[in-house]
Order: C-alpha cells, then sequence, then structure tokens
C-alpha cells in the first residue's frame, strides 16, 4: 500500500494510493473523470467521446494542523485500505442518495405500505432539512439537531411538533438507508447509529384498552349490528383489522375448531390490495372458543340469506367479513363504525385497534403464557410482546409472587 505526507503552506495533507476504480476518459483531450462524482455523457472540457476504463486512483486529504496527526489518519486509512472498509470520499447529497439511489432499490424488497411510508419521511421530513447535505458529512450532532426541530415544528399540515413516536419512526427510515449506505461502500460508518432520537414516555406507551368487563359491555351492545361477527371475532382472536377483512371462508375450519390467518386486506393509494403477513409468524393458525365458532356458523347463515337476496348481483369473493353484495369492506368504514358503536355503548373511546390490545392485555393479565399470547397475535418475537405489554404484567408478577408463597408455606 503506497502513500505520503506533505506540508502544504502551514498544514499537512496525505496522499495515498487506493487501487483501482472506475473511470471515464476521454478520447480526445485525455482528461480523466471519475464515475463516482456523476458518470458525464461527453468530455466537459472539450465535449469529446468518453470512453469506460478502470485506473489506479490516488486520494488526498488535506487539512492536518501537525505532522503526527497526519500520519496518524495515514496509517489509519490505510489499515481501512487493507481491511476493505475505505470509503472513498464523494460528492453525493443525501437528497441524491435517498431518492435516486436508495429509495429505487428497495422498492421490490419491502411492503407496499412499508415503502410508501419511507417515501412519505424522505419526501416531508427528511430532504427538506438534510437534503442538500453531504451525505459523507452527516453526523450524530446533527441529526439530534434535525429530530428537535421536528419535535418543535415538524407537523407538514399546521402548526407545532410531531410526536415522539413520529419522530423515532422517522428516525427507523433514516437509520435504514443510512446503514444500506454503509453496506453500498456510500459511508463507513452510520451515522444514525450515533444519535439519540427522543423517547416515548412510559404513560404515552401504555396503550388504549378496555378491561374485560368493558369489553362485554361492548360486545353485549353490538349483537343486533350485522358486522356482530367480525367484532366478536376481533375481540376474541386479536387479530389485526386487515387480517380479519382479508380473511376467507377458505381459511376458517369450524368443525376443527381454527382459523388460518395468511392475508391481509389493506387499502394503499385508494386500492384495496391482499398482501402477505409482516413477518413469518404472522402467518398462523389459531383456536376458536366453542363461542366464537358459534357465532361464526350464525354470520355464514346471515351472509347465505344476503347472496339469495342479491341473486346474481352477489359478488363472490369468498370473504368470511364482507358488505351485503358480498363485495370486500373498506377497512376506514369499519374503524368509522366501531367509533360509532362504542360512543354509543357510553364506553371510554379506543381505536379499533385497541380491541388487540384489549386481548392481548386481558390474556397476559390473566396469566395466560406469554408465548401463546405472542403466537396468536402473530408477533415476531416473544420479547417484542412482552415488552410493549409490559404495563399489564405488575399485576401478574404479584400473583406469581402469592401462588409461590403459598407453595413453599408450611402446612399445618
Amino acid at each position: 500500500m503506497k502513500g505520503h505526507i506533505r506540508k502544504r503552506g502551514a498544514s499537512w495533507e496525505f496522499i495515498i494510493d487506493v487501487g483501482m476504480a472506475a473511470a471515464q476518459r476521454c478520447e480526445g483531450c485525455g482528461r480523466r473523470l471519475w464515475v463516482d462524482r456523476k458518470a458525464k455523457p461527453a468530455c466537459p472540457s472539450c465535449g469529446g467521446q468518453l470512453i469506460e476504463t478502470e485506473e489506479r486512483r490516488r486520494q488526498t486529504q488535506a487539512g492536518f494542523a501537525s505532522k503526527k496527526d497526519c500520519q496518524a489518519a495515514l496509517a489509519k486509512a490505510i489499515g481501512a485500505i487493507e481491511e476493505q472498509r475505505y470509503v472513498l470520499p464523494v460528492r453525493l447529497t443525501v437528497r441524491e442518495f435517498l431518492q435516486k439511489e436508495w429509495l429505487p432499490a428497495i422498492e421490490a424488497t419491502v411492503r407496499e405500505t412499508t415503502y410508501r411510508s419511507y417515501s412519505a419521511h424522505v419526501a416531508y421530513h427528511i430532504v427538506p432539512a438534510l437534503g442538500t447535505q453531504q451525505l459523507q458529512r452527516v453526523n450524530g450532532a446533527m441529526l439530534n439537531a434535525f429530530y428537535a426541530k421536528l419535535a418543535a415544528d415538524g407537523r407538514v399540515h399546521g402548526d407545532g411538533g410531531l410526536s415522539p413516536a413520529t419522530v423515532r419512526r422517522v428516525h427507523a427510515t433514516l437509520h435504514r438507508a443510512l446503514r444500506d449506505a454503509v453496506r453500498w461502500n456510500r459511508l463507513s460508518v452510520n451515522p444514525a447509529a450515533a444519535a439519540d432520537p427522543p423517547k416515548c414516555s412510559a404513560e404515552r406507551r401504555k396503550l388504549a384498552a378496555w378491561s374485560a368487563e368493558q369489553l362485554f359491555a361492548f360486545l353485549e351492545s353490538v349483537r343486533d349490528d350485522r358486522l356482530y361477527g367480525l367484532w366478536h371475532f376481533l375481540a376474541m382472536t386479536g387479530c389485526r383489522r386487515g387480517e380479519a377483512l382479508g380473511l376467507s371462508w377458505s381459511n376458517i375450519d369450524l368443525d376443527g375448531a381454527k382459523v388460518t390467518i395468511d392475508k391481509a386486506l389493506l387499502e394503499i393509494g385508494g386500492e384495496l390490495k391482499l398482501c402477505e403477513p409482516k413477518s413469518a409468524r404472522g402467518r398462523r393458525t389459531i383456536a376458536l372458543d366453542p363461542e366464537t365458532v358459534a357465532v361464526l356458523r350464525a354470520h355464514h347463515r346471515r351472509q347465505v340469506e344476503e347472496r339469495l337476496r342479491c341473486g346474481a348481483d352477489w359478488a363472490d369473493t369468498g370473504f368470511v367479513f364482507a358488505q351485503e353484495d358480498g363485495q370486500p369492506l373498506r377497512p376506514w368504514r369499519i374503524t368509522k363504525a366501531f367509533e360509532s358503536l362504542h360512543r354509543s355503548a357510553g364506553l371510554p373511546h379506543i381505536p379499533l385497534h385497541g380491541l388487540r390490545h384489549t386481548y392481548a392485555s386481558v390474556a397476559l393479565s390473566s396469566g395466560i403464557n406469554p408465548r401463546i399470547v405472542s403466537s396468536r397475535l402473530g408477533h415476531s418475537t416473544v420479547a417484542f410482546t412482552l415488552d410493549v405489554y409490559s404495563h399489564v404484567l405488575p399485576q401478574a408478577d404479584e400473583e406469581a409472587a402469592l401462588r409461590i408463597a403459598a407453595l413453599v408455606r408450611p402446612r399445618g
């Protein structure tokens, strides 16, 4: 590995041979252009034709205050090159990397909803604030200032800042993008790993849920609703809204009292789409209790009657929970219907997803094994389940202490 230092005015610089690199060379004037600084259609000096080539490249880094500092930096660079960790300096902005390289590259590798979320974070938050920054100059302190600005004045529509949870989601997008930049040899380290996104307070992390008594009161109040089967199914299985709406009768074994979750009906860009589960554990088969089986049988009889009334106008989609003509239900309409129903029942406000939180909270606080609860919910790991629902575990912990004490207490 070749490299040397030299003094330039009042400071020092080092020059190092970084090996062969892709380049363009003009057939007319012989000018050489490095491809990583944007490939050109023609020579900017004479307009001549450029040919692709590979040439040995030297890299210069200047501005060291002392000879000792320069020698140390040279030694570090040589070590990085030998270990294949050296990243060539490039004039690439955050905007260019995210919009021209990263988003196009990952589009086919993530769920469509995930890609839309990444794109929104890039367009509405990251690029407006950091887009003109050189990618290789982004650091942890810069990102912390960016997060603080989002928290203070980050709303796209209206005044005010973003919640800590939203800022953390923007951070997650940026962390993923910069991690890929390291993998693609655009950066040597991920600056987002050195940043500190805001933490969500313990109070805000407590998820909105009902007690078992409130859940029973809700189900009693909607017993005559056309979609009672849906509300009961959501409450007794903890399934996500999209999983329930994407459920087909072929996925339900009423005789065997079990259901297989393998699709989710999502609305993306105004269009309904059946999507795969988020993770491998999202595809699961769970048992049904006898009452839920009875409710689903009654729901099926009702759907058969609706099909006979519709006749030729019936849409044979196969969905368990559908409109009166068989067409799929719009997810946002189900959310609106739930809000109206629980408001009419005089119950505390929770979002529709709160039925899932209620199911998990009631199950865990009653002492059901967290591994079973995690499997039925389709969480990626048991650790995730315990982290999300840790606020319901102290009571279970106290009950465990009392049970253990009772077991070891000397008997009369």
